[in-house]
């Protein structure tokens, strides 16, 4: 059967009647499915789909031809993949070439999991029609041929590198068709050189073909992995030198002054033979190039802090450490006998926050900055070059990992911008992938996703025409600067109009999914009850007339959704469904695939802009939602992630991922590029990621709870990258595939005696360490990555390597796709071989070919890998992937290849920030925030991935960095008490010392000095302000009194009664123009995080409002234990004021009797404690007398 559906001019339902294929008895062919077309939109035309692609994947519906006739509704949006049929006349003309596997796998969804087949649906075969290969074609206007090359296939006609067939250069140079040319060529307009020696015979020319014929199999460009089985690898090899003889020669070069000399434009003994005429003398020649130029220049460069500021700031540590020390053995000494039990407790919360404030300062004393080249990146990986002749992009892929679970929490209009952002990306089509974790399951998601691939098609060509910055149509679109600052394009105010309101158009259909999807549902589940209901009633069942169908969810199509549905049922619940997979988006062309003009009547598209000259190629897409069902434990977002790793690796198999949370969207759109000149520099095999700072936007302009956590991220961060690398913090890094999987560097460095000052290098290329015989094997732990040979698999010679492809089942599962792609994005992620210092590498031009193909058979393996049961009796999220077990699994994941020797970066990109997303400023949710980083950190404390417990390849001051990061809960403990003293000392009437004697202010002045120093120079080399650092002081209290002691306490108990640990989802906000931007930042939310402050403000209040009563009603008042008391307790009410101001609710509506009753209460409980307890020495006429 076939089904047709034509096009028609408006939206509605299309309906299509299906009868049964009777057959032909002349012509024994099946008659053709007749369909009913009643909307009047421009829809999709399919057309026949052959009986080759419907043997192995057809649903139930598709075999069933005993009804008569079956009629259903189907809406079909025009996505990239299936554009309209007027779109499709014109991309017949445009160079496109997307396969006819590619776009059969871009049309059907493919589901399975536990004990259920592998099903692909909604096959829509939209075959393009058959296109040129891959090779050069002739850029002349008007003419395809072939380009060709003189010399024997060595050069192009003209330097420039203008593509020409050997036609249109004889038409140039008007040889040997009696036509005269004119002689330039048509590319850079300088003339041809037709020297003697470069004289080119057209009969020459033909008489080449047959032999270009014979090497075209072997010059023919290969997929990857391909490539991969062909090259051949030399370990520990460098490239040849340079024959300067054989340049001499074949350059026609000379000498002069004793020195080679390279000739201009092909001149020979300083005369340049052409239409300018001659030169003589050594004008016709330059300094010869410099071949080992591309090589030796840095992608990257360490900036460190100056000196200048740099050295105090170490003085300064080094002072207020001995200082700390005095003060302490000071304190020790010096007891307060009058109060033993304040002393007691002050000394043992000031020891430990030296502790803890040394823990923090020591990894911050060798703080760096990096900087970038992206113009030497160019050069090197796109540019064309001898073993990459046609300039494609040989720079490595990337795979674009985006995670959501919750389309209510997280909406999806907030995902779907993520998407076009990184859809927009500035780096290579064809070497991008993105991936989108759906772990609720959810058709709103699904749906959301087919229309953002829809308007990607308008967004990203528009985005890459005018360079749009940010490439978040939300954030863009919303931005109050003048957008048109620095264009100069006459057609950009009308196209943005174009695109804003097609913009609107995408909001408003997202936001309507909801009540669309709910409807249809509804309309469908009536359907079947009726039906139900009648073939009871003729069957004569009256009991189960009143049983009522289970309310399914329906796809657009007419079939139930294979996820979670809107009522939950068996097998369509949120821990209850089957594993989807689909491909949004085709992988793209290989080749840049131009647009055309919007009003051009042979293009014929209904593009929104002019896309004339720009690259319409869109990444794949793919949608992927994991099986889950019950019974199985599924990691929360580390397992989600995982899945994505294990399908990734079978579809497109990047060598670097990329993960982003659904709210941080791609503010620069050279992020990744910026990435990748860190991974492929000199020493970048050395790398497992390159994080980014987190920025986040629609903070309140006070950042009233440290939101922006700039402490944290300009100044932690900035100062661990002098060590071993920053920690990973969740989202915005750029991964090493091969160290996600939990292999180790090929070089690492041990770190031997005190402090860890002996180093001792290690080599894993000789195989030294683990693979040998049981006894020579220091750390059972290590495991290699397979090498590849020169057939592309691994070395099977070695017992060693025979060992380590044996156990790679066992750690990464049975599917054998993902065990041969381990080696391939190993080979794809290393550095260039010419490089210097590169001990193994690949060589250049070899990821400039094309990927393999999209076909439903990968598909379907990639289903398999993310069944529930996958991961069972393997090592996944024990060693590879993101590891399970805690709440914090980035920090865990970034320490445990810290701890096999790994490097990592912290890259902070010059101008836009590389990702922004959005952070919550309702208190409670972001105590509940904090709640669960904290959470994490008290888990890592107790398991083996503390820090103290870390391997010798881990340095000793990131071993500190990473020992502090786990144990900062349980300061809280400590600094709960410390904030009660001060209030116990005004009650009492005692302090924390026998007396304010001058050594004790002298200690407490110069640490409190040398304290604003060092928060002075840290603003300095960081780059933060000094508001950001006090709101960083004041959130630190905020938290240490509030959600630490409950991490604490939660901690422990899941320790030791092995209680689990549940956090909800932190709710994105979605924007609105109508809403007030910072309106949560005013709702008031009670938790139970919130007693301990509260109490803390209401007892140090009340406690100086009696001790100032007590003190004048004294009739011998000390000030000075006055004074003391009331001293810290101000310094505990300005940390926690801004906490104070999150309770009051909105600005300007707090009501006045709030401070009334605060007064009026705290002056009767101080009336009520002088009552009580009177202060000594008080005549009887002065005491206090209730009337």
């Amino acid at each position: 059967m076939a089904r047709r559906l034509s096009s028609s001019p408006s939206p509605s339902p299309v309906t299509i009647a299906i009868s049964p294929t009777p057959r032909d008895s002349s012509h024994g062919s099946p008659a053709l499915r007749r369909s009913s077309l009643t909307s009047p939109v421009p829809r999709h035309s399919i057309s026949p789909r052959t009986s080759s692609r419907r043997d192995r994947y057809l649903s139930a519906s598709e075999t069933d031809t005993s009804a008569d006739f079956v009629h259903y509704t189907v809406q079909i949006p025009p996505t990239p993949d299936h554009p309209t049929a007027a779109s499709q006349a014109a991309s017949s003309t445009e160079n496109v070439q997307y396969s006819d596997r590619n776009s059969y796998i871009s049309g059907k969804i493919f589901t399975g999991g536990l004990n259920c087949p592998t099903r692909a649906r909604h096959v829509l075969d939209c075959s393009s029609e058959t296109v040129k290969s891959n090779g050069l074609s002739c850029k002349m206007r008007g003419c395809d041929g072939t380009m060709f090359l003189m010399n024997n296939r060595q050069k192009l006609p003209c330097e420039c590198g203008f593509p020409i067939c050997k036609d249109c250069y004889f038409e140039c140079i008007g040889t040997g068709t009696g036509t005269a040319g004119t002689g330039t060529c048509p590319g850079c307009k300088e003339p041809y050189i037709t020297s003697l020696n470069d004289s080119i015979d057209r009969d020459e020319i033909y008489e080449d073909e047959e032999e270009e014929e014979e090497e075209e199999g072997r010059d023919k460009v290969l997929p990857l992995t391909s490539m991969v089985r062909s090259v051949k690898i030399q370990n520990g090899t460098k490239p040849a030198d340079f024959d300067h003889t054989r340049w001499l020669f074949e350059t026609k070069g000379t000498y002069g002054y004793g020195n080679a000399l390279w000739p201009k434009d092909g001149g020979r003994n300083g005369n340049m033979n052409n239409n300018n005429g001659g030169r003589n003398g050594f004008e016709g020649f330059e300094e010869p190039p410099n071949f080992g130029a591309k090589c030796r220049r840095p992608l990257t460069r360490k900036i460190g802090v100056s000196q200048a500021i740099l050295s105090p700031y170490r003085l300064l540590i080094a002072i207020r450490m001995v200082t700390l020390g005095l003060f302490l053995t000071w304190r020790i000494r010096h007891p307060n006998h009058d109060a033993v039990y304040l002393w007691a407790l002050s000394v043992s919360c000031e020891i430990w926050f030296a502790f803890s404030w040394l823990l923090d300062q020591l990894p911050k004393l060798c703080p760096v900055n990096r900087a970038t080249d992206l113009s030497v990146l160019k050069e090197r990986f796109e540019s064309p070059s001898l073993r990459n002749p046609s300039g494609r992009s040989d720079l490595p892929g990337i795979d674009v990992f985006v995670s959501t679970a919750d389309p209510e929490k997280e909406p999806p209009l907030v995902t779907a911008n993520t998407i076009l952002s990184i859809l927009a990306v500035d780096y290579p089509v064809e070497k991008l992938a993105c991936y989108l974790s759906d772990d609720g399951g959810s058709l709103l998601t699904f749906e959301a996703m087919a229309e953002t691939a829809s308007f990607a098609r308008t967004w990203v060509p528009f985005c890459r025409k005018h360079e749009i910055e940010p490439r978040n149509p939300e954030a863009y679109f919303g931005t109050k600067r003048d957008f048109l600052r620095n264009k100069v394009r006459v057609d950009f105010v009308r196209e943005r109009r174009k695109v804003k309101r097609e913009y609107d158009e995408f909001k408003v259909r997202i936001n309507s999914l909801t009540e669309s999807i709910r409807r249809r549902s509804d309309a469908y589940n009536t359907h079947e009850e009726m039906v139900k209901r009648k073939e009871m009633e003729k069957g004569g069942d009256l009991v189960g007339i009143g049983k009522s169908v289970v309310k399914a969810t329906w796809m657009a199509d007419g079939s139930h959704w294979p996820g979670t549905w809107m009522e939950a049922s068996v097998d369509h619940s949120r821990g209850d469904h089957a594993g989807i997979i689909q491909a949004m988006l085709a992988p793209p062309a290989s080749e840049p695939a131009m647009g055309g003009s919007t009003d051009s009547e042979t293009n014929n598209t209904t593009s929104t802009i002019d896309t004339r000259g720009v690259d319409t190629r869109l990444p794949m897409l793919v949608y992927v939602s994991r099986e889950k069902r019950p019974g199985y434990d599924h990691n929360k977002k580390a397992g989600a992630m995982n899945a994505l790793v294990r399908t990734s690796a079978v579809m497109s198999n990047g060598p670097f991922i990329l993960n982003l949370d659904c709210d941080h969207y791609v503010n620069n759109s050279l992020a990744l590029r910026e990435s990748m000149c860190f991974m492929l520099d000199r020493g970048g095999d050395r790398i497992c990621y390159v994080q980014f700072p987190q920025r986040f936007e629609g903070i309140d302009p006070s950042d009233r709870y440290a939101n922006h956590n700039l402490v944290f991220f300009d100044v932690t961060m900035r100062a661990m990258d002098g060590l071993q690398g920053p920690m990973y913090v969740g989202t915005g890094c750029v991964f090493r595939r091969t160290a996600l999987y939990g292999f180790s560097p090929q070089r690492a460095t041990e770190h031997h005696g005190w402090f860890g000052r002996r180093k001792i290098k290690l080599n894993f290329l000789k195989k030294q360490l683990t693979m040998g015989k049981k006894s020579d094997r220091k750390n059972q732990d290590e495991m290699m990555i397979p090498s590849v040979n020169n057939n592309g698999g691994s070395n099977s010679q070695d017992d060693e390597d025979l060992e380590s492809a044996a156990l790679l089942p066992k750690r990464f599962g049975s599917s054998a796709t993902l065990a041969e792609s381990i080696p391939v994005a190993e080979f794809q992620g290393r550095l260039l071989q010419d490089m210097p210092g590169t001990h193994q590498g690949r060589p250049a031009g070899a990821l400039a070919v094309p990927r393999e193909p999209l076909d439903a058979a990968t598909v379907s393996e990639a289903i398999s890998v993310i069944s529930c049961f996958y991961e069972d009796r393997t090592e996944w999220g024990k060693r590879i992937g993101w590891i399970y077990g805690s709440v914090t699994e980035d920090v865990v994941t970034g320490y445990r290849m810290h701890n096999r020797g790994w490097r990592s970066v912290y890259c902070v990109t010059t101008g836009r920030d590389a990702f922004r997303g959005t952070a919550p400023i309702n208190l409670t949710d972001r105590l509940h925030q904090v709640l669960r980083w904290a959470t994490g950190s008290v888990e890592i404390f107790f398991s083996r991935n503390n820090a103290l417990f870390a391997s010798r390849r881990m340095k000793f001051l990131q071993r500190i960095a990473y020992f502090n990061g786990a144990m900062y809960p349980f300061t809280s403990a400590f600094l709960l008490v410390y904030c009660v003293l001060p209030a116990v000392s005004l009650f009492s009437g005692k302090f924390i010392v026998q007396s304010l004697s001058v050594t004790f202010l002298v200690f407490l002045l110069v640490i409190t000095i040398t304290l604003c120093l060092l928060a002075l120079l840290e603003i300095k080399w960081s780059g933060i302000t000094l508001h950001e650092w006090w709101r960083n002081e004041q959130f630190w209290l905020i938290g240490g009194t509030s959600a630490h002691p409950a991490a604490v306490l939660q901690g422990l108990l899941k320790v030791i009664a092995g209680v689990d640990i549940s956090f909800t989802l932190t709710s994105k906000p979605s924007s609105d123009e109508n809403d007030d931007a910072y309106a949560e930042l005013y709702i008031v939310k009670w938790s139970f995080l919130m007693v301990p402050p509260i109490t803390i403000m209401m007892i140090n209040g009340i406690a100086i409002a009696v001790a100032l009563m007590r003190t004048a009603y004294s009739m011998f008042p000390r000030w000075s234990e006055l004074l003391g008391g009331v001293f810290f307790s101000f310094w505990v009410l300005c940390h926690l004021y801004p906490f104070a101001k999150g309770l009051m609710g909105r600005r300007g509506k707090v009501p006045t009797l709030v401070f009334l009753w605060s007064g009026l209460l705290s002056i009767v409980i101080s009336l009520l404690w002088v009552f009580v307890s009177p202060p000594s020495g008080v005549k009887e006429d002065m005491q206090f007398h209730f009337p």
